[in-house]
C-alpha cells in the first residue's frame, strides 16, 4: 500500500473515532499530535534551543519568533508578515508545516539536540491548525534546560559563531537581553566574566567548555 495513502487513512479513522466518541458523550482529548509527529517535549526542546521559547522575539539578524523562521522560509509555508508578530497558535502551525515538508533541516538547533525525522518528517501532507494545537501544550521544565553539545571551539572577542548566537539567546535566561548576533564584543565578554566568576571558573574571559556547560548546568551569574 502507498505510504502517503496509508498515513491518510489512518488519521481518517482516528477522526471518525473522535467524532463518534464527541456523538457518545465520551470524553476526549483533542490536543493530540498526530501518529508520526514531534511530541510536545520535542517542539519545547527546539523552541528552547532556538529561541529560549519567546515567541516575540526579534532578534535582529533576521530570524523571529519561537522557531527563528527567517521571512522567505515563513513565507514558504503560507506565513504573512512577521513570524514573532504572529500569534503562537499561528507560529506552531507554520512549524509543523515546515517540519512535514523539510524535516528538521531548517532548524540548526535540531542538529545539535540530535532530534531525527520520523515518518511525517517531509511528508508533503499540509497540517490542519486541530493537527498542530498539541504542539504548546506543554512547557520545557526550566530545571532541566537542554545543553547543546561543547562545539569544540574555544570563542573569544572579535569572534562570530553560530555557537555564540546559541550561548547568547542561553544567556538571556539570567536577564542579559541578547538579540542573537552570534557575535562576541564586551556584552557577550561581560556575560562570560560573570558566569565564569559565579561557577569558581578561570576567569579569562574566553568561552570554553566549562564556561558553555556552566552556562546550562551551573550557577547564576550574580
Amino acid at each position: 500500500m502507498d505510504k502517503h495513502w496509508a498515513g491518510t487513512a489512518k488519521r481518517l479513522v482516528v477522526r471518525f473515532l473522535l467524532v463518534a466518541a464527541v456523538a457518545l458523550g465520551l470524553p476526549v482529548a483533542l490536543s493530540i499530535p498526530a501518529a508520526g509527529d514531534p511530541s510536545p517535549d520535542t517542539w519545547a526542546k527546539l523552541r528552547m534551543c532556538e529561541s529560549t521559547d519567546r515567541y516575540a522575539v526579534n532578534t535582529g539578524n533576521g530570524y523571529y519568533g519561537a522557531y527563528q523562521f527567517d521571512l522567505p522560509t515563513w513565507r514558504s509555508v503560507g506565513g504573512t508578515g512577521r513570524p514573532d508578530q504572529a500569534t503562537r497558535a499561528e507560529q506552531d502551525y507554520r512549524a509543523l508545516y515546515l517540519y512535514r515538508m523539510r524535516g528538521w533541516q531548517p532548524w540548526e538547533c535540531a542538529g545539535m539536540l540530535g532530534l531525527v525525522n520520523d515518518r511525517d518528517a517531509r511528508s508533503k501532507v499540509k497540517p490542519s491548525y486541530s493537527d498542530s494545537a498539541y504542539i504548546s501544550g506543554r512547557k520545557p521544565a526550566p530545571a532541566k534546560p537542554v545543553r547543546p553539545a561543547w562545539p569544540g571551539l574555544v570563542y573569544a572577542y572579535g569572534d562570530c559563531a553560530p555557537e555564540l548566537r546559541t550561548f547568547q539567546l542561553r544567556m538571556n535566561t539570567y536577564g542579559y537581553d541578547f538579540q542573537g548576533t552570534g557575535c562576541y564584543y564586551e556584552k557577550t565578554r561581560k556575560a562570560v566574566l560573570d558566569l565564569q566568576r559565579a561557577n569558581g571558573i578561570n576567569d579569562s574571559g574566553r568561552l570554553g567548555p566549562k564556561t558553555w556547560k556552566a552556562a546550562w548546568s551551573g550557577k547564576a551569574p550574580r
